[in-house]
């Protein structure tokens, strides 16, 4: 059985879901948090069944404190120890801003980036008891370059990397590391093509054009993959990367290089 444990926030579907497999390769045990606690017990079922792991699923709303504390707790009475949290919650609405409505933009922010706040204040007062610990926050590309349409999302994204910066200060002298991973655009995602009818009358095409569109933007001439990211968690969690903190790496395919 392993002794190392990752908590995914978001991880009942998607990237999510593609996240625990792979830590679980790794030989983490996994607890998969979503706000849709069916998708999260699938998840943590289907992985138990795969790997020599242990896995938990958690209902929790990332946005509210008491069920970040309460995910917090069970984690803590079911593992021995919190080694990695896995930030991946994330929403997105597209609209110009003279439509965009305050609800939207309260929610996007809210679980982009207090969502984050949340749960890597809690999951750091574990870790600074145990003396180590590791907080990865999935990000995107829009936390570095602005986003039309987009602006919560891409708003709440820098946000992310400022909050990353900080926490990796606040937390190196307890032997904890804080980084985000920046992606493309996930092609294949359920929320990108979510937003394809929006993306299509933003560009003037047809909805059909809109995924040749967004690789053509990209040197490397293709969308971001799940296994891209996970590459970037796995390295990110290692020893490999004992020497980073406060980082925000592009996983882009060159196209966004700063």
């Amino acid at each position: 059985m392993s002794t190392k444990t990752a908590i995914v926030v978001g991880g009942g579907q998607s990237l999510g879901e593609a996240l625990c497999h792979r830590l679980a390769e790794d030989y983490y045990n996994i607890v998969v948090v979503d706000i849709d606690k069916a998708k999260a017990d699938q998840v943590a079922a289907e992985v138990a069944d795969n790997y020599e792991i242990k896995t938990t699923a958690f209902k929790c709303d990332a946005t509210k404190e008491d069920e970040v504390e309460d995910l917090i707790t069970h984690t803590k009475e079911n593992f021995a120890s919190i080694d990695l949290l896995v930030y991946n919650a994330g929403i997105a609405v597209s609209q110009k801003i003279t439509n965009f409505e305050l609800p939207d933009w309260d929610k996007t922010v809210g679980v982009n980036l207090k969502g984050y706040f949340l749960c890597a204040r809690e999951v750091s007062k574990v870790m600074i008891e145990q003396g180590y610990g590791n907080i990865i926050q999935i990000n995107s590309k829009s936390g570095k370059v602005g986003s039309k349409h987009n602006s919560a999302y891409s708003a709440s994204k820098f946000g992310g990397v400022g909050l990353t910066q900080s926490l990796a200060l606040d937390l190196a002298e307890h032997n904890i590391r804080v980084n985000s991973i920046m992606p493309g655009n996930l092609l294949d995602s359920p929320m990108f093509q979510s937003l394809i009818p929006q993306y299509a009358k933003k560009l003037n095409i047809n909805e059909d054009e809109v995924i040749d569109v967004y690789k053509e933007k990209v040197p490397l001439k293709r969308g971001c993959t799940y296994d891209d990211i996970a590459n970037a968690v796995i390295f990110y969690a290692s020893d490999k990367a004992s020497y980073m903190t406060g980082q925000s790496i592009n996983v882009t395919g060159g196209q966004v290089m700063h």
